[in-house]
């Protein structure tokens, strides 16, 4: 299985959520899992390909050509590095490659990403399971505001049943499986 990770490149304050990025990668890697990611090796995106990398399992970055600062050195935790032309064709690669998708703590590329799995997923275009790795909270605001949408009558919560707040991984994996 293919699990997408989006997360953020930086690393955040909270140095908590260090530790939930090695604790999922090495996750992955235990599973024999592949990582499918930005391709960046720093903040928790690094953290997280470290993990998977060191536990001997693939790890799929993909990158867009623009960025040069990260295209033109060599990325130490990636097998296979796949270069897309621009950032939306970076995105739309990750999506195809992944078979499920897990977003850790990150800023607003991370729940552009997530977002816009969770949406094809509930429009039909694939069948993916999203998970929002909900570390110390981290997406409760966000878990609030799918309630609100679904008050309002603009999601229904049969819509939602491919989406998963949790950073158990055991919770994860038996939702992943299902």
């Amino acid at each position: 299985m293919k699990i997408a990770v989006y997360c953020g490149s930086d690393y955040g304050n909270d140095p908590d959520f260090r530790l939930a990025a090695a604790r999922l990668g090495s996750w992955i890697g235990a599973k024999g899992l592949t990582l499918v990611y930005g391709g960046g090796d720093s903040g928790l995106m690094g953290i997280t390909a470290r993990a998977v990398y060191e536990a001997g399992c693939p790890v799929i970055g993909v990158i867009p050509e623009d960025v040069a600062f990260i295209a033109g050195r060599p990325q130490p935790f990636v097998t296979d590095l796949i270069t897309a032309a621009d950032m939306s064709t970076r995105k739309q690669k990750m999506l195809s490659l992944a078979d499920a998708f897990i977003a850790l703590p990150g800023g607003i590329g991370t729940l552009d990403e997530i977002s816009e799995a969770a949406t094809l997923t509930k429009i039909g275009v694939f069948h993916k399971k999203c998970v929002l790795f909900n570390h110390k909270g981290f997406y409760e605001p966000l878990r609030e505001m799918f309630r609100s949408m679904e008050k309002a009558g603009f999601l229904k919560e049969a819509d939602m049943g491919h989406i998963l707040f949790s950073d158990d991984t055991q919770e994860i994996e038996d939702f992943l499986l299902r």
